[in-house]
């Protein structure tokens, strides 16, 4: 197998039939020697699936070693050497000297205090959260990411990857498969962080042998939305919310549990209470309904109301229980159990914390409907009045009570949440904040809202609200956005009673609609401004929350190379150093998405390398760093506007929207359990995309990979060099900060091609199959080529697809001119697409072949070809195999006359000839897109 792609497609060389030798194009010279072979038989497709699994197992082994090297290397011991040097300079940051002079002995004992005080300051509190979303990355088969995550975790490569048929899923995940994935990576992750306790505590009973078995380090904590995010989704009911988020808390008393009988220490007492809580928490989770159904509700209330002192709703009840069974135990015991106590407090009554997301147009909704708001807040003209308006209601706002039957009877899915919320904590874990994300918020108005339904339900302090800014406009004015609300004295009071602000940042939307480069400039640009207003408010001493919620793609905020890169291009040690200096505290949170995300905590020796990687990044010194970047600001400035103006001329590009649209949703799998957007399930044509807004994002980033041109990452790179192609020689040089996003670019560069793209819109050019008829000399080809130029014309694609690769193709050249030794996409991955566009056009040339039928409700021959053209294969044959019945194989009965002919009546000829190898090749170009997606590192 190894040697089809060197040779077998090799043997015709230039026999390319009635087709010069060269097409101008390496990508499509290499198609049409594909289409050749196959037509003389030289090649089959079952020799072109070998090829592709040969392709898709080599990228899958140079992917699981990219995994091994990301977070640092996977070698357990290596792990533990980092997490004590990361413990070594934390000693140190708390043995500075005091600078006082006293008596000997008082100076010892005073400044052993010091030295604790100043450890404790540093470990009992958040630095860092690891979020775990359900964002649809789920592009493999669970053993395939099983089998990844192992072989990156190998201490040496190896030489052949595990035997699959097939890398795909066979169905989407469901919400309980995500779930279950979400946990398992999150219970890996507090194993590591254990491991990491373990090594401060450990430090920290040498040098206060008395007093630490009071520490209580919680710097690291994970995060979990898998189940509470109701952001575009209406498929997660209030019911799944709460039974999810009673297994987390029944794994999180498990897991206690356990830990106190690996200890080895008699603690009946509170190993008795730790197994009722848990039996009760079992019973409630069973209890729960499954829809909004009232006997079972007011069943389920009974057990989680009545039975709450049970199944332990406050973590700190245990508090003095846990303190006596560590002062009594002695040795590694002592050390186990106080291990055991920071992860129980550090995550409360469950095994992560809890982020809750929905959509600002879902809290303008319900507010509307409560206040009669009815002005639009996106309409700057009624800005002013709606927030005046809000601040009264504020002012007026008074707890109304929450019980499960209104719970059922609410239908405004805000109100919905916020409800779920009070109950959680209620009855979960009343000491536990929840996140409130809101996505799109775009004014402070959303906020208020937000908050006035917090305080209406009775919750405001036990919420973090915290509003997305994602699009270029929030991003541009998210000061604006944030210094609206901190003019209402009820947001500043809100704040100042939970101690600190939550803002999360998005870099999807953002990397999709102004390019990735220029999206990280502008959330750097909005967190330094963060730091004025809270001076200018006077909130300096609160806490501020920066929730990166990025992708594992380049094209979504991933740094391709590694997790430390990753960190600080999220969060540029210049701005962490900016905050330091103006005695702003802050804790970062970034996420972990989807299945690909779950790779990192995927076995224990990778999760210990990751939460290894981001100890070091928490606590290795911010300092301001002497870069041009930040010299020469100007530069900066011109230069990502410059990208931004580039990639929001793209989007804007109508060419841009057809190129997304034509067939690229078809090229991946359905990747999430988040219902999919925008989809024609109907027997009529699909509705057409016009803008990539109509795109989720990840779809929108993934159908990029596929196309061949990682468009967010590269766009407007070009023209910004060519402004300033001196001083980027200079920075690319120079400049950690700048050198870090170019490695985006590289990554993007070493995985697009031009002549892939447009070999891709070449396809959708009627001209294209006219010179191919034109040059045909075989009898009844040329009219098929005729027939598909024929149906392309209707779809109209071509005019706007070919000025919109001009506008990709300048801004190419003028990037090569300034970056001549930038990446080049590699040969295998140049002959996966030639194979895959040699299996569309095959694929339209065998629908041509199609007999004629009579209309079968909206399905015609028409709209048959346009949704063949936009290889919808797997709805069409279904529709096809109604039309055209394969019909089966006679039973072997005696019907006591004799036999007549039981399957002239099938269509055999049609399926054998052309429904299924139209069926062989899409599941080969979907496989095809998963060793895209190796070769990338990422799905999205």
């Amino acid at each position: 197998m190894a040697g089809i792609p060197e040779t077998r497609l090799a043997q015709r060389g230039d026999a390319v039939a009635g087709l010069p030798e060269d097409t101008g194009n390496d990508v499509l010279t290499m198609t049409r020697r594909i289409d050749t072979m196959l037509d003389h038989g030289e090649l089959t497709l079952c020799d072109l699936q070998d090829v592709v699994r040969y392709l898709r197992d080599d990228a899958f082994l140079r992917r699981a070693t990219r995994l091994h090297r990301y977070p640092g290397g996977t070698k357990p011991s290596a792990a533990t050497e980092r997490f004590s040097a990361i413990v070594k300079l934390i000693m140190a940051a708390a043995s500075m000297e005091t600078g006082t002079e006293k008596d000997e002995a008082l100076v010892t004992v005073s400044g052993q205090a010091e030295d604790l005080s100043r450890f404790r300051s540093q470990v009992e509190r958040v630095h860092f959260a690891a979020v775990f979303t359900a964002h649809p990355t789920f592009a493999l088969a669970n053993n395939v990411y099983k089998a990844l995550a192992e072989y990156a975790s190998a201490p040496e490569p190896h030489d052949a990857a595990p035997e699959f048929e097939t890398h795909r899923r066979s169905a989407p995940p469901t919400l309980e498969e995500e779930f279950t994935l979400a946990s398992e990576a999150i219970l890996r992750g507090r194993d590591a962080i254990d491991d990491f306790i373990r090594e401060l505590l450990i430090a920290a009973r040498n040098q206060w042998p008395r007093a630490w078995c009071s520490i209580v380090p919680r710097p690291v904590i994970l995060t979990t939305w898998v189940g509470y995010d109701t952001d575009g989704r209406t498929d997660i009911g209030w019911w799944d919310t709460i039974r999810l988020r009673l297994r987390m808390k029944l794994f999180q008393l498990q897991r206690l549990r356990a830990q106190i009988a690996a200890s080895g220490v008699e603690a009946h007492a509170l190993s008795s209470r730790l197994s009722r809580a848990c039996y009760t928490v079992e019973a409630q989770i069973a209890a729960c309904p499954k829809e909004n159904d009232a006997e079972a509700t007011v069943e389920f209330a009974s057990l989680i109301i009545d039975r709450a002192a049970d199944a332990i709703s406050d973590p700190y009840v245990l508090a003095d229980a846990l303190q006596d069974v560590i002062g009594e135990a002695t040795g590694k015991a002592a050390l186990d159990l106080s291990v055991a106590r920071a992860g129980f407090f550090a995550h409360g009554m469950s095994a992560a914390h809890s982020h809750t997301r929905l959509n600002a147009t879902q809290i303008h909704n319900v507010v509307r409907q409560r206040l009669r708001l009815t002005d639009d807040p996106a309409d700057p003209a009624h800005r002013r009045a709606l927030l005046s308006r809000i601040n009264e209601a504020l002012d007026a706002v008074a707890p109304v009570p929450v019980d499960f039957g209104a719970l059922l009877a609410e239908q405004a899915s805000a109100a919905r949440l916020m409800m779920t919320i009070a109950q959680i904590v209620k009855y979960i874990d009343t000491a536990t904040p929840v996140r409130f994300l809101i996505a799109e918020t775009e004014s402070g108005y959303t906020l208020l809202a937000a908050l006035w339904l917090a305080r209406h339900f009775g919750i405001a302090e036990k919420i973090e609200i915290s509003p997305l800014f994602e699009t270029r406009e929030a991003l541009l004015g998210g000061a604006q956005i944030i210094d609206e609300a901190l003019r209402s004295p009820h947001w500043r009071a809100y704040l100042r009673a939970t101690g600190r602000i939550s803002l999360q940042f998005g870099y999807s939307d953002s990397g999709r609609y102004v390019g990735q480069l220029a999206a990280t400039y502008l959330v750097e640009r909005l967190r330094l401004k963060i730091v004025d207003l809270l001076k200018k408010w006077d909130l300096s001493d609160i806490e501020v929350i920066l929730f990166d919620t990025h992708g594992e793609s380049i094209g979504r905020g991933g740094h391709p190379f590694r997790l430390a890169d990753r960190l600080d291009y999220l969060s540029p040690p210049d701005v962490r150093a900016k905050f330091t200096e103006q005695g702003v505290k802050y804790r970062e949170e970034t996420a972990f998405q989807g299945g690909d995300g779950y790779l990192l905590f995927g076995t224990p020796e990778l999760a210990r390398a990751s939460i290894a990687t981001i100890t070091e990044h928490i606590f290795e010194p911010a300092r301001t760093l002497k870069d041009p970047v930040y010299d020469e600001p100007d530069f900066s400035s011109d230069f990502f506007s410059t990208i931004a103006e580039g990639m929001t001329g793209l989007v804007a590009d109508r060419g841009y929207a057809d190129l997304l649209g034509a067939f690229g949703p078809a090229l991946i799998d359905k990747t999430g359990s988040r219902p999919a957007a925008r989809q024609s399930e109907g027997r009529g044509a699909s509705p057409r995309i016009t803008h990539p807004g109509q795109l989720r994002a990840i779809p929108n980033n993934a159908i990029l990979q596929q196309l061949g041109w990682c468009a967010n990452t590269i766009q407007g790179l070009g023209s910004a060099a060519r402004r300033h192609p001196e001083t980027f020689d200079i920075f690319l040089e120079r400049s950690p900060r700048f050198h870090r996003a170019l490695d985006f670019a590289a990554h993007a560069l070493a995985h697009s091609d031009d002549q892939v793209l447009r070999s891709v819109i070449w396809l959708l050019d009627p001209g294209y199959w006219l010179d191919r008829a034109t040059a045909e000399t075989r009898p009844g080809q040329r009219e098929r080529y005729l027939a598909v130029m024929h149906d392309l014309e209707r779809l109209d694609f071509w005019a706007d697809t070919q000025s919109m690769f001009r506008r990709i193709q300048a801004d190419h050249l003028a990037l090569r001119a300034a970056w001549p030794d930038a990446p080049v996409m590699g040969v295998q991955e140049r002959l996966l697409h030639a194979i895959r566009i040699a299996f569309i056009e095959r694929i339209w040339v065998l629908a041509t072949k199609v007999p004629f039928f009579m209309p079968r409700g909206n399905f015609t021959r028409d709209v048959m070809m346009q949704r063949i053209l936009c290889l919808e294969i797997p709805s069409v044959l279904r529709e096809l195999d109604a039309v055209f019945p394969h019909g089966g194989d006679a039973p072997e009965l005696d019907f006591h006359e004799p036999a007549g002919p039981q399957n002239e009546n099938s269509y055999s000829e049609e399926h054998e000839e052309i429904f299924q190898p139209m069926e062989v090749m899409f599941r080969t170009m979907r496989e095809i897109s998963i060793a895209i997606s190796h070769n990338l590192g990422a799905f999205g």
